[in-house]
């Protein structure tokens, strides 16, 4: 399965990305169960520790299991990428784009979401192949960003990331991303259903 068609079903039912960092293994599989029971398909675990790491695997197994796909976050060096895939990890995601973690990805089998935070990050990433990208971190460039990246790159697929939570995910959705990516407000079972079924009507574009 190619990356865009990897990342396309990925966000087909929902266009909401759980991140799962720095949790227990127990409350990580817990966690990704409620997001997986809701309908999110895109589960994200960072894996900067070797505690993480073994989260990873255990949300990998039961994705397995269920036919869901897992992904491990903040991939930044090719020991990452190893350590992703030998947990068991369909994809990477990482803060900013780099090529070599890009081709290490793709050798691995895993399909790779990049971040970017300018025009000349996109550019890249598109050159490289990617089509879908993690805007990152959010926040800071806003939702101004979003809309303004619209002009230039209209086939570029947009995944906000950082400072995201249930109270501004809709305005992102509204300027330009096509999925939001939660941490903290998965802790919040009510909150966190409510976010989902808010974003998930038809998946993203």
């Amino acid at each position: 399965m190619g990356e865009d068609t990897l990342f396309d079903e990925l966000f087909s039912r929902s266009r909401i990305m759980a991140i799962l960092r720095g949790m227990s293994r127990e409350r990580t599989l817990r966690f990704a169960e409620r997001a997986w029971d809701l309908g999110v398909d895109a589960v994200e675990v960072p894996v900067q520790t070797p505690e993480a790491v073994e989260a990873l695997r255990a949300v990998a197994e039961a994705g397995a299991a269920r036919g869901q796909h897992v992904g491990a976050g903040t991939v930044i060096t090719p020991e990452h990428v190893d350590a992703a895939r030998e947990a068991g990890a369909v994809f990477t995601v990482a803060p900013g784009f780099d090529a070599e973690v890009s081709a290490a990805s793709r050798a691995a089998g895993m399909a790779h979401l990049p971040g970017v935070a300018t025009a000349t990050d996109i550019q890249q990433a598109l050159r490289n192949g990617h089509r879908w990208v993690k805007a990152f971190p959010a926040a800071p460039l806003g939702t101004e960003w979003m809309t303004a990246m619209r002009g230039p790159f209209p086939d570029l697929r947009i995944v906000a990331t950082g400072g995201v939570d249930a109270g501004n995910a809709a305005e992102y959705l509204a300027a330009g991303a096509d999925v939001v990516a939660v941490g903290s407000a998965i802790a919040d079972a009510d909150r966190f259903a409510a976010l989902v079924e808010a974003a998930g009507s038809g998946g993203a574009r």
